[in-house]
């Protein structure tokens, strides 16, 4: 039976957006097929058909084994000017992250990573008019076997099921251990792939709560600071909260940072040692979404680039307008003197890429923030509407403005207008071409223009 369309007349006197009486049969005949990816050994992932029934472990864990193997492919021709340097350079830039999942269970699995064709902030590819005295004109290869990510994580109450049968007891403790992405704090916080283990308690209520979420985290390596730099002798000791309320979420979350050489008076340097902490709260008010956040970090000896101290006050709202599926927003943030992030992989610039598409690193190749992503001293913010086209909203284009000015003297008033287009193509392909034009005082101006084919696989 085919339902009428929303609106359509029945035949019997009765609008047809109305419910039928009796239930309907899923209507799937105009869902696309499953895009399959690139490996898969044993269960199909999100197909139908009927389980394996796996391997029954000496502790009473069923494990259904099955291999996944996908990734995704980006391509980008970018051209960028700095109005404050006074330079420009265009480039081809490549970059390939390959997954390896090897899923055990529901809850347990083992993935591996890699990223062949670039060592963090080099990238495959081909410089035109590079403008810089360590790059050469020309193709430059930075292929490698490099293992970014490798972990496994499980949880113990499933791994160990005949010590509670009845699933009566709070045994279910999450963990993952080995080299495996942190995000905390949107990215504030932290957003680097660490060599760390991590403990996670959740399904905890007490009164007045919907959940609550605690995780303790300890990183030994891998550790890049808030210079976008590793460091070594690093170690990285992180306590994460969430709670769960009726209106809202909150988090707090403390990281400390401890620099095993500079503490130790090793090397002749700063002691870089830190303590980082971020809370946040995000709910829906009415028709409008919203999220507030506040940081701080603090140094154990005196700045330096890899940690220094300071404060971030940080906000978004956002919402539908009436009678369309957009989405408009406006974000805006507050920097008090220098305020470092825990720690920040070496493609992910400073704490605000939040901020909107005129303050985000691209993530490919040396296209930098029309506005810088750095909270230093500084105010600043972005308004912006994203526009979705088509029955299906495979096409979208964001429209931004945004502007930054300092607190002092130091940071001149920079303003810049943004915008990113993007087609989906196929079930696997995404089309997108960026642009922006930026001035200010003590600059001049600058420009950027870059697209880019992303091809999910």
């Amino acid at each position: 039976m085919v339902v009428p369309a929303m609106g359509a007349p029945t035949g019997d006197g009765e609008d047809g957006s109305r419910y039928p009486d009796e239930p309907q049969p899923l209507q799937i005949e105009t869902f696309p097929s499953r895009p399959a990816p690139l490996l898969e050994l044993g269960a199909p992932f999100l197909d139908t058909g009927t389980l394996d029934s796996g391997f029954t472990l000496p502790t009473g864990a069923v494990w259904q084994p099955s291999l996944l193997v996908y990734g995704t492919y980006r391509t980008a021709v970018q051209t960028f000017h700095d109005g404050a340097s006074d330079t420009t350079f265009t480039e081809w830039a490549n970059r390939l992250d390959l997954f390896a999942n090897l899923q055990l269970s529901g809850t347990e699995r083992i993935l591996v990573g890699m990223r062949p064709l670039d060592r963090g902030t080099r990238f495959s590819g081909y410089y035109f008019n590079p403008d810089s005295a360590d790059i050469d004109e020309g193709w430059h290869g930075e292929l490698n076997a490099e293992i970014t990510t490798l972990f496994f994580e499980g949880d113990f109450g499933e791994i160990f099921p005949s010590i509670d049968p009845d699933d009566s007891q709070p045994l279910d403790f999450g963990f993952s251990v080995g080299r495996q992405p942190l995000f905390y704090q949107e990215g504030m916080l932290i957003n680097d792939t660490i060599d760390a283990v991590g403990i996670t308690k959740n399904n905890i209520f007490p009164a007045g709560f919907s959940n609550l979420q605690l995780t303790f985290i300890y990183g030994w390596a891998n550790i890049n600071r808030d210079d976008n730099d590793r460091k070594t002798n690093q170690h990285l000791f992180g306590f994460f909260t969430e709670a769960d309320f009726k209106d809202s979420t909150f988090n707090l979350d403390m990281v400390y940072v401890y620099d095993g050489d500079g503490a130790n008076g090793h090397g002749g340097g700063v002691n870089q040692s830190s303590f980082h902490w971020g809370a946040s709260a995000v709910q829906r008010i009415g028709y409008v979404n919203t999220s507030f956040r506040a940081l701080g970090s603090y140094t154990a000896d005196e700045d330096s680039p890899a940690a220094s101290e300071g404060h971030l006050l940080f906000g978004e709202v956002s919402w539908v307008p009436f009678h369309t599926h957009d989405n408009m927003y406006i974000n805006g943030f507050v920097g008090f003197d220098e305020y470092s992030s825990a720690a920040r992989a070496e493609d992910t610039g400073g704490p605000l890429g939040r901020t909107g598409i005129l303050f985000a690193a691209v993530g490919i190749g040396r296209y930098g923030a029309p506005l810088g992503n750095r909270a230093d001293d500084s105010y600043g913010g972005a308004i912006g509407y994203q526009k979705f086209f088509g029955t299906f909203k495979r096409t979208q284009l964001v429209v931004e403005a945004g502007f930054r000015d300092g607190l002092s003297d130091d940071e001149p008033f920079a303003a810049a207008l943004g915008a990113s287009f993007q087609q989906a193509l196929g079930q696997r392909t995404v089309f997108r071409v960026d642009t922006f034009i930026a001035g200010g005082e003590e600059r001049g101006p600058s420009y950027g223009l870059r697209g880019e084919i992303l091809v999910q696989f």
